[in-house]
């Protein structure tokens, strides 16, 4: 238990590292990425308004076919830029939410890449 609390805690620290050296506005909004064992989300947020502005994981029905795999993630970062350029959000800030930058959080960013959004 002890070392799952201290896993928890690390993510934590690097999270909250991460999170103050963005710099976030309505017009480049934070993208957040949280992965759970079966689902991924990815959202835009508006720091300045505390409000969610596009929002995205492969919960949605149209979306369910992609699976927490490497690589059918990729199109749920698609989906977002395609969101995004939606709400004519051409820059973003991407914040991997403490999670080491492979694996799913480098494919749902490259998907966003794909779209045409600048980070």
């Amino acid at each position: 238990m002890k070392k799952q609390l201290d896993k928890i805690r690390k993510r934590n620290r690097r999270k909250m590292s991460i999170r103050k050296r963005l710099i976030c506005s309505a017009e480049r909004p934070r993208v957040s990425i949280f992965k759970s064992n079966r689902y991924t989300y990815v959202q835009a947020i508006d720091d300045v308004a505390g409000k969610t502005l596009v929002a995205v994981s492969n919960l949605e029905k149209d979306l369910r076919e992609i699976k927490n795999k490497v690589e059918t993630i990729g199109k749920l970062g698609e989906v977002m830029g395609e969101r995004l350029k939606g709400k004519n959000i051409q820059a973003i800030a991407f914040d991997r939410n403490g999670y080491p930058y492979h694996g799913i959080v480098k494919a749902v960013a490259d998907g966003i890449r794909k779209a045409g959004i600048d980070f």
